[in-house]
């Protein structure tokens, strides 16, 4: 099962450290995948889940595509996506049970298991076997 961390979260919630660049990179490098909320306001792109909060370089993101879950928080940075070259896998959606990411995979809310689907169970859980990942605060139960 793949095992994703929440904004960077390893072992509980901290939301003072989530969304922001080195919160994630230690999360990846302890071999996890990481979802993160990109928003995109002018020519500029930030990370924060209610809102623009900490500036990030598209460059960063591609740098780490193959291990990032992108959380779209509004149009602009979904079009941008959708529009260039970049290899990113990313999302949009609000309350939507489930949503397709660009990768084709099923990403669906906490409680709604859908066969080779992520589902987001924020805390730790014991999961159905046809499942392909999970995406928590609590990734370090899981591994």
């Amino acid at each position: 099962m793949k095992v994703i961390s929440h904004r960077g979260n390893i072992d509980g919630r901290r939301p003072s450290m989530e969304n922001r660049t080195d919160y994630i990179d230690k999360a990846i490098s302890l071999g996890y995948d990481v979802e993160v909320d990109l928003w995109k306001v002018g020519a500029d792109f930030y990370l924060g889940h209610d809102g623009p909060e900490h500036v990030v370089l598209i460059g960063w993101l591609d740098d780490r595509s193959h291990k990032l879950w992108v959380h779209c928080k509004n149009l602009e940075a979904v079009e941008f996506l959708s529009s260039n070259k970049y290899d990113i896998n990313y999302f949009w959606h609000q309350e939507d049970a489930m949503t397709i990411t660009s990768k084709g995979h099923v990403w669906s809310y906490p409680g709604i298991y859908v066969k080779g689907g992520i589902v987001v169970e924020l805390e730790h859980k014991d999961l159905p076997s046809h499942i392909r990942g999970v995406c928590t605060d609590y990734p370090v139960l899981y591994k």
